[in-house]
């Protein structure tokens, strides 16, 4: 008997179908020699620093650094969790060879293999390696499986992660909040998570910092162009107005007139963090709901593997490329001119260097069905992207004319499409004009020399502040370490020392938001006083550097090829504990308290007429499922249910045995797992009184 292992209760039932394993038994499927069983996410974690010795369980600054002789893994204190355990370990026992049909990623192997080192597997192991879940892929895959072996370096990247993070969160977050937290507070460093805070905290200080200026600027309408005068802003309108003053003495002259022939290349194929950058810009989502709608659109097939940092293709997929465009049928007018054509094998599309465990996002061809409103526009936004690649280019001509008045210099500059190329697939898009970019528009032809009469005028503006980081500008500096890259091929090099993986970006953004240490105001992101006091209470580089954390980020990477031992990175990490911790330990600093939503004056009365009711309910929206511990919770019209309800099926009603639940009561049930004593509940005819816990099926029962 083969044992297959899936991420998900829902890839087991797709992988099982396909295989032939179509008996459902308690907890796995079985049939065709194969017992499929699956997890559901995380099943296992680094122990806690309890479980190494009891002295740990109290947070004490004598206590610091906590560096464990060597790192052990335990299972989730979970009833479901423990029940399927139960199931794989009794599975795992009984055959002659387990397939890992895990998450194709680093994150996906490491939960895999920490539940096969805790089921004590001693048979030997195969892997599934694919990049969709149509039925070809798994068929595809399942002939071609890896041994497991090949991927030890992976699971050595994803263990010193995890041990990396464990080391530095668990040490740092007790060091400063003993230190300088005040109360109940916990301030909450973390490897990633610190260096994005630090980078939002800094942008904030500058536009704290900034003092708009006015300036004036000398322009001038010649033959229904505007020309803008190429000499520095001047500072006061005195110095304006006498330039105004000359302009006006002296006709206007052209010196030159440059119409250039250039091309606009086709944007790149998505990866996970520039799709998430598109969907911020184009549709507002934050970065944490991007990833669940494409992963349901993965999870449906119609999508490949999302959790990628490529925008290639590997070169063996070239053949494939046209069967899929032609199922795209809801996409044919675009479509149709591509395939009247052979595929071109393009560099800037296929190339297998750029490609590491998985290519970029692309439709599987698969006809979707049953979408939601957002997931619809996802998996557009990836369509349209994949047709584009192999569109023509933009032909485009730039135009640069140079005049002058007297002495003073003036340029004007403008575009136009000729051929729209890749454009075509965007024509009903508004795209907003970056900063310093030429504008579209058509420039009448000018000969050198030509001189006339004109219209100058004074443009009063003002300086502005630096914009402050939505989450796609935020995306974008956690993938470059904090550095401006417009470039598409800079940012491809710089990507091994980007901070976060493009699969954890989001989860440390809503983590700072929980912790309230950011906030969103529309779509821009600003820093609380919590996050900036916290900040400028670490003076350690290293805690708050992007480019430092960046080169760490570089090292796991490395180990992940094989190129660093997991070993020294350990070392290199242990060392850092404790020279922060010494270094901490003899610091002065300021006390922090977290900052509760300082509400405007005229807000108060609204406040306090009602303090509790709307955060709770924003409180429970952002707790995860008790029962797969991946989705959030979604309000629902008579419950709270899981966001993936579909597959984990989890709910929980807001009136339960006759009693309508506060949003207090629910709150302390869905994250605490039960509530305090409630009375006049209804069972079976008799009134009761007990507090209302989850049974082992996560249904409510009353205790």
């Amino acid at each position: 008997m083969k044992v297959c292992i899936a991420e998900k209760p829902s890839v087991a039932k797709d992988i099982a179908e396909v295989i032939g394993a179509k008996q459902r038994k308690d907890g796995y499927y079985e049939g065709n020699g194969y017992q499929v069983t699956w997890t559901f996410g995380h099943f296992c974690t680094l122990k806690e620093p309890h479980d190494y010795t009891e002295r740990w369980k109290a947070w004490r600054l004598e206590d610091l650094p906590m560096i464990p002789p060597s790192f052990g893994i335990k299972l989730i204190d979970n009833g479901g969790v423990q029940k399927q355990f139960k199931v794989i370990e009794n599975l795992v026992a009984g055959c002659e060879e387990v397939i890992n049909c895990g998450d194709a990623g680093q994150e996906g192997e490491l939960i895999q293999r920490w539940v096969l080192l805790k089921a004590k597997c001693n048979v030997p192991v195969k892997r599934l390696w694919i990049s969709s879940l149509t039925e070809e892929a798994i068929k595809e895959g399942f002939k071609q499986l890896k041994a497991s072996e090949q991927f030890n370096n992976l699971y050595a990247a994803g263990s010193a992660r995890a041990i990396g993070d464990w080391l530095l969160g668990m040490n740092a977050t007790r060091l400063f909040t003993k230190k300088f937290g005040q109360g109940k507070v916990v301030l909450s460093i973390g490897r990633v998570q610190t260096p994005t805070l630090a980078m939002i905290v800094q942008r904030q200080k500058e536009i704290n910092a900034f003092v708009s200026e006015e300036y004036f600027e000398l322009k001038t309408i010649y033959r229904d162009t505007e020309f803008t005068a190429t000499i520095d802003r001047l500072r006061s309108l005195e110095k304006a107005e006498k330039g105004l003053e000359y302009l006006k003495q002296h006709l206007f002259e052209i010196t030159s007139f440059e119409k250039k022939e250039g091309k606009e290349g086709n944007p790149r194929l998505f990866d996970l963090t520039s799709l998430q950058v598109e969907a911020n810009k184009k549709y507002g989502y934050s970065a944490d709901e991007t990833l669940k709608y494409i992963q349901n659109l993965y999870e449906k097939k119609f999508v490949t593997y999302p959790r990628v940092d490529t925008t290639y293709l590997s070169e063996d997929l070239h053949p494939k490329i046209a069967g899929i465009m032609e199922q795209l049928t809801y996409y044919s007018q675009f479509t149709a001119p591509i395939l009247a054509k052979p595929i071109p094998k393009l560099k800037t599309v296929f190339d297998d260097k750029k490609v590491t465990d998985h290519h970029a996002i692309i439709p599987t061809g698969v006809l979707p069905v049953g979408l939601s409103t957002d997931e619809k526009r996802v998996y557009d936004l990836i369509t349209r992207r994949f047709i584009a690649a192999f569109y023509p280019e933009c032909k485009v001509s730039n135009t640069t004319v140079l005049g002058k008045v007297g002495q003073v210099e003036f340029k004007a500059s403008g575009k136009q499409i000729l051929e729209p190329g890749w454009k075509e697939l965007y024509a009903n898009d508004k795209t907003e004009k970056k900063e310093g970019e030429e504008e579209e528009r058509i420039m009448p032809v000018f000969e050198v020399g030509e001189s006339g009469p004109h219209e100058p005028r004074v443009h009063q503006g003002k300086t502005s502040p630096p914009k402050p980081f939505t989450e796609a500008t935020l995306l974008r500096a956690m993938e470059t370490a904090g550095k401006q890259v417009d470039d598409e091929e800079v940012r491809e090099l710089m990507k091994d020392n980007g901070i976060g993986r493009p699969s954890t970006r989001a989860n440390i953004i809503e983590t700072l938001f929980k912790r309230k240490y950011i906030e969103k105001k529309k779509k821009n992101l600003f820093a609380t006083q919590t996050g900036m006091d916290l900040i400028d209470t670490i003076q350690n580089e290293l805690l708050k550097s992007a480019e430092l954390t960046g080169a760490w980020e570089r090292k796991l990477r490395l180990i992940e090829k094989g190129e660093y031992a997991s070993d020294t990175f350990k070392q290199e990490l242990i060392q850092m504990v404790v020279d922060l911790t010494k270094e901490v330990k003899s610091n002065i600093g300021k006390v922090i308290t977290i900052v509760t939503e300082a509400p405007k004056t005229e807000e108060k009365p609204k406040k306090e007429a009602k303090p509790k009711a709307p955060k709770e309910a924003v409180a429970i929206e952002e707790l995860k499922c008790p029962k797969c511990k991946e989705h959030v919770l979604k309000k629902g019209n008579t419950a709270y249910g899981c966001a993936n309800f579909k597959v984990c099926g989890f709910k929980v009603p807001f009136e339960v045995f006759g009693k309508k639940l506060s949003d207090k009561q629910l709150s302390d049930l869905l994250s605490k797992g039960k509530t305090g004593k409630i009375k006049c509940f209804s069972v079976d005819g008799k009134e009761v009184e007990g507090k209302l816990v989850f049974d082992a099926g996560f249904e409510v029962k009353v205790e």
